[in-house]
């Protein structure tokens, strides 16, 4: 027989994915001791030759790549993946998708509130879209104190990369950029025009505090950065550079996850 849909493949989701178990099985199932993994992106411009795509692909892409490292006896369960975020800042841009702050919140909550009336205890807010970062900080801590599940936060793609990219990448490449671009060429080339490769860094190299993500930060919409959309070398990527990134994560990632499944907050403060 002809097989019509490809998307769900791999350890991730025909072992991983929560949602292909019937409520009877979830049901039965150890929730004591589960993690559910909830990737957050976006739906955003990401220069003229990334996809829109690009964020929730990488984080897709990531947790995928990830599951394949954990042991059979692991207790760590996917979700449906958010692709949509807090992408305000590019609205400017055609085809971007934004969620507002406050709908954002909202639809991660009541996710957390669904998972915490079956009797799962712990979190992982699974974020690739750096827009997202401080309100999931906020949304984390407002779960918690609500329902008291453990709620973890974190990113695809946060393995050491200081020997895989230049140093004015990674503290100005913080969108479509070499580093963004190698990995979308390492999963989906055919979604990369490489006829539109380019290069833009935000010009903010002359200040000494002033910063995207530095000891002080300043508020911004792409438009203020960028005439391209992006930040960052696109010229520079290659498919062998993402491919390096995502297995390198995607090891990390495995050992955090099972460290988050057996951390109890209550131990914190225990004689």
């Amino acid at each position: 027989m002809e097989v019509l849909f490809t998307r769900y493949e791999g350890n991730a989701w025909e072992e991983y994915f929560l949602p292909r178990l019937s409520f009877k099985e979830v049901q039965e199932m150890d929730k004591e001791n589960a993690l559910i993994v909830l990737p957050i992106g976006a739906v955003e411009q990401h220069g003229s030759h990334l996809p829109l795509m690009t964020d929730s692909l990488i984080g897709e892409a990531s947790i995928t790549k990830t599951m394949e490292y954990l042991t059979p006896d692991s207790n760590i369960w996917l979700i449906p993946p958010l692709s949509y975020g807090k992408s305000n800042e590019h609205l400017d841009f055609p085809g971007t998708i934004s969620l507002s702050s406050a709908n954002l919140q909202g639809v991660i909550i009541d996710i957390a509130r669904s998972l915490s009336r079956s009797g799962f205890r712990r979190l992982v807010l699974f974020n690739s879209h750096g827009g997202n970062i401080d309100l999931l900080n906020m949304v984390a801590r407002e779960i918690h104190i609500e329902t008291e599940m453990m709620v973890f936060i974190t990113s695809s793609g946060s393995a050491d990369k200081s020997d895989i990219f230049t140093e004015e990448e990674l503290k100005w490449g913080i969108h479509g950029g070499d580093v963004e671009t190698s990995m979308i060429m390492a999963v989906k080339p055919s979604w990369v025009r490489e006829e539109y490769l380019t290069a833009e860094f935000p010009p903010l190299k002359e200040f000494d505090y002033l910063s995207l993500k530095g000891k002080v930060r300043i508020a911004w919409k792409i438009n203020d950065l960028s005439k391209s959309g992006i930040a960052g070398n696109a010229t520079k990527a290659t498919p062998k550079k993402g491919e390096i990134v995502f297995i390198r994560s995607a090891e990390e990632m495995a050992i955090a996850l099972k460290e988050m499944a057996e951390f109890e907050i209550e131990q914190l403060l225990e004689d």
